[in-house]
């Protein structure tokens, strides 16, 4: 069942995520509700603190939404463990729905976690798929997109959201 998707200004977004210490069916359930959301809103990737729920998971499909066959994946307590150069572009994000900016990113990572299984697994990534985790792993230490931008950029598209939200 699909979740609804917390937005800014929701305090959990801000709030740093607790690690994953149980890996058993109600973990498997999450996962797949998850996954749900992300298809249906649509998105790329989805952060567990996106629906409330605050521990490191994140749920990603980076295949053609056209494509006959999803290719969905998940990645329990998720570290970036390599890092190298710099590149910009833009991103969006289900949380700060209607805003699209240009943010700097690295440009490869190196990602580790767990699946459900318990079995590690690691991912190298660059391109879109290393935006994707650096800005669902950025979810997991309540720090969102926006704060990424310059000081003044951020604090008036944030005073923006914030005067959106109040109108409704």
């Amino acid at each position: 069942m699909a979740k609804p998707i917390l937005t800014f200004p929701h305090p959990l977004l801000y709030k740093k995520s607790r690690e994953v210490e149980e890996l058993n069916g109600a973990l498997a359930r999450l996962v797949e509700e998850m996954l749900e959301t992300m298809y249906g809103a649509p998105g790329i990737g989805l952060a567990a603190p996106q629906i409330g729920e605050n521990i490191r998971l994140i749920v990603f499909d980076l295949s053609d939404p056209e494509a006959p066959e999803r290719r969905p994946h998940h990645l329990i307590n998720p570290v970036i463990t390599a890092l190298e150069g710099e590149v910009v572009g833009e991103e969006g994000c289900l949380s700060v729905p209607g805003v699209r900016e240009k943010v700097k990113r690295y440009a490869r990572v190196e990602v580790k976690g767990l699946d459900l299984q318990g079995r590690e697994r690691i991912f190298e990534a660059q391109g879109l798929l290393a935006r994707m985790f650096q800005h669902e792993i950025d979810h997991l230490d309540g720090v969102l997109f926006i704060d990424r931008l310059g000081p003044i950029k951020r604090r008036r598209l944030k005073s923006l959201l914030l005067k959106r939200e109040r109108e409704g």
